[in-house]
């Protein structure tokens, strides 16, 4: 019987002197003394690493339960040479042991660590003495060294953290996106008080720096090739704008920094398609099913919202359909309201070229075969992934999904006809009636339009007309704009005032309820001297009365007259 053991230094085959003792319940006592483990087990042979990486790979592929090309070398010469293919083998791995059968037609016995653990602990204890020679600081040494690349190896090439590449080179692709349009905007708009008619003649923001690289001032442009970035018509056009061009006149620092910016914009560019070919790259490498049915972008922006590969591939096909429109979804649930048809899948090509009525149902259909798809694609290993059949199966859902597409157009522009009209009734015959009508040959007669096109001149002349326009709509927005901060700044004011006023009226009516408090407290007061005064009267009239009667008895002048008199004497 012979024993297989892995160590920081190599492999090491023992030969079992005796093998009763190796199944017996009391194997642990053989290894209480170097000397009787050195009885038991006698070294055989021994297989160095030859350096860290070697180490590093044979212990992976150990772990992962195959056959190493070190060990596999190492057993050939050994067993299967020699001739001892019929000895049995002992190993701690199962799976290992049946890769070592099926490879090299060994009869292995897998003895695990768990069940029969006393071999391999007391080969562990008593390694020292079964290697002579073999320094245990050494050997100490060497099993840190090996763990640390052996760590480090993992955290490399760990085929769990394969995806996180695509999530991180999806999501710097949106970053680039972002900044070479704001940069490409800034570029326009500070260009554009040197030449503001270059940004309706060249659209494309990376041209638009490159011609702005090679022109430089705008007096330039007629001495200026742009062959190389303009096709001809449109270098005409650009010429004949210069000429007639109505910006302003700029610097040498302001043109400076200008290069300096479209320097910028280009090589944000051109490092954007180079990511773009690296995730497409990788994309067919990790999910090759994915990308031939949905794209490589909209595939990385799939796994990016997931998180990873294999947390897509356990959403159902309902999760996918919607993946991105998680905020739609709960706002619908929660006003009871239509919930969305479709999330991030809605960027696929299958669903943009279908009619905006036939969008939802392409959604759900392509968010099926997409859920199938993920699961090959995860579940698969890697050395499937790298065949040329390898997305055979998305490319099979994306020609049934074109098909089926193709189908309900034409069932909408059938408009729902069936195969037999009026339900199977039999049609009705054609009868003529007596109505004729004659040809209208006035119909054939259309005006001759001119299919000259216009000469570049008059497209930088629209160009400018075009620029002068948007200014001047620019400036009408302005001034209304300032009209409308004018009237609500009065609008304001007046409120203010009105509100001034309405406080005013508040403290008079609260004045006048006060004095209408105070008031029905006196009212009794009154009537008492109202009547008091009314019989003071009439007994003042009653006195007169009397005293003039008085006076005429005895025949004296009233003391009026009296007074008259005195005041003339």
């Amino acid at each position: 019987m012979l024993v297989l053991y892995e160590t920081a230094m190599g492999y090491c085959l023992f030969k079992v002197t005796d093998t009763a003792k190796i199944e017996s319940a009391d194997l642990y006592q053989e290894f209480n003394t170097p000397e009787k483990a050195s009885k038991l087990l006698k070294l055989k042979a021994l297989h160095r690493f030859t350096s860290t990486a070697t180490a590093v790979e044979d212990i992976s592929a150990l772990q992962s339960g195959k056959l190493g090309k070190g060990l596999k070398k190492f057993l050939t010469e050994e067993v299967v040479d020699k001739g001892k293919t019929k000895e049995s083998l002992v190993v701690i791995d199962p799976h290992l042991g049946r890769a070592i059968t099926k490879k090299l037609s060994i009869n292995v016995n897998a003895m695990a660590e768990g069940s029969n653990g006393d071999l391999w602990r007391g080969i562990r204890s008593q390694l020292t003495a079964l290697l002579e020679g073999l320094d245990p600081k050494d050997l100490a040494t060497m099993s840190l060294g090996l763990s640390h690349s052996l760590a480090r190896f993992k955290l490399k090439f760990s085929p769990d953290k394969v995806d996180t590449m695509v999530v991180q080179a999806i999501a710097l692709l949106d970053d680039l996106d972002k900044e070479v349009n704001i940069y490409a905007m800034r570029v326009k708009e500070w260009y554009g008080w040197h030449f503001p008619e270059m940004a309706k003649i060249i659209v494309d923001n990376v041209a638009y720096a490159k011609t702005i690289r090679l022109m430089g001032f705008r007096t330039n442009a007629s001495t200026t090739d742009f062959a190389s970035i303009l096709p001809e018509d449109l270098e005409a056009v650009l010429k004949a704008a210069a000429e007639i061009s109505m910006g302003t006149e700029i610097s040498d620092s302001d043109i400076a920094h200008i290069h300096s910016l479209c320097d910028q914009v280009i090589s944000i560019s051109t490092y954007r398609t180079q990511l773009a070919e690296y995730l497409r790259n990788r994309m067919a490498a990790i999910a090759p099913n994915l990308t031939a049915l949905v794209g490589e972008l909209v595939g990385a922006r799939l796994i990016s919202h997931a998180g990873s590969l294999l947390s897509l591939a356990k959403h159902p096909a309902s999760t996918i359909q919607i993946l991105g429109a998680e905020k739609a979804l709960f706002r619908a649930l929660k006003t009871k309201h239509d919930t969305p048809k479709y999330g991030l899948i809605y960027h696929a090509s299958l669903i943009g070229q279908a009619p905006p009525k036939l969008k939802g149902k392409m959604a759900r259909m392509v968010a099926t075969k997409t859920a199938l798809s993920v699961r090959v694609d995860a579940l698969t290993d890697s050395d499937g992934k790298s065949e040329e059949t390898a997305s055979l199966i998305g490319v099979e859902n994306r020609t049934k999904l074109e098909s089926r597409l193709r189908a309900l157009e034409h069932e909408m522009e059938g408009g729902g006809v069936r195969r037999f009209a009026d339900n199977g009734k039999k049609q009705q015959r054609f009868e003529m009636t007596g109505e004729t009508r004659t040809y209208n040959a006035s119909a054939d007669q259309v005006d001759l339009v001119s299919t000259q096109r216009d000469t570049p001149m008059d497209i930088a002349v629209k160009a400018v007309l075009d620029v002068k326009e948007e200014k001047r709509k620019a400036k009408e927005e302005r001034r209304a704009k300032k009209r409308a901060e004018k009237s609500r700044a009065e609008t304001s004011e007046a409120e203010e005032n009105q509100m001034d006023v309405d406080g005013e009226d508040k403290k008079d009516k609260k004045r006048k309820r006060r004095e209408s408090e105070i008031a029905p407290m006196d009212e009794d007061k009154p009537e008492e001297k109202s009547k008091e005064t009314e019989e003071e009267k009439k007994a003042r009239k009653k006195a007169k009365k009397e005293a003039k009667a008085a006076a005429a008895a005895n025949g004296t002048d009233s003391p009026k007259k009296k007074k008259k008199k005195s005041s003339e004497a």
